[in-house]
């Protein structure tokens, strides 16, 4: 009994010091990072909060964000490395809409209307 338990102590303090020399020697444990947002895919938020746009695969969709009301949906186009194109239907309206956005940051998109109005939509995260 007491060579057991010589054996299973010695076998533990070295497993418990392996332990430690492999904490001492690869540092704190981090989170996984975050993949970095491609592009436009994901959501945005107006400078008022009313409105949430989620853009995923070419699609848009726009959503009233205190009722949750499908505000508009369309598509868009990358048509440069920071330069997006988009068009598609205002629900509310019944008509066309179309934006033109240039991406400042990985978190802010300015935007003109075809009626040369001017918005900022902020990345949600």
């Amino acid at each position: 009994m007491t060579i057991a338990r010589k054996v299973l102590s010695t076998g533990l303090a070295g497993a418990l010091a392996s332990m430690l020399a492999a904490c001492a020697t690869s540092g704190p444990d981090t989170p996984p990072m975050a993949a970095a947002p491609k592009g436009v895919e994901g959501s945005w938020i107006d400078a008022k909060g009313t409105g949430l746009s989620t853009f995923t695969g070419g699609t848009f969709t726009t959503v009233a964000t205190d009722t949750g009301q499908k505000l508009a949906d369309g598509s868009y186009t990358m048509t440069g490395a920071t330069s997006v194109q988009i068009s598609g239907t205002s629900l509310i309206r019944q008509t066309p809409v179309s934006f033109n956005c240039l991406m400042v940051s990985t978190s802010q998109l300015n935007c003109t209307s075809s009626a040369g109005q001017n918005f900022v939509l902020t990345r949600r995260t």
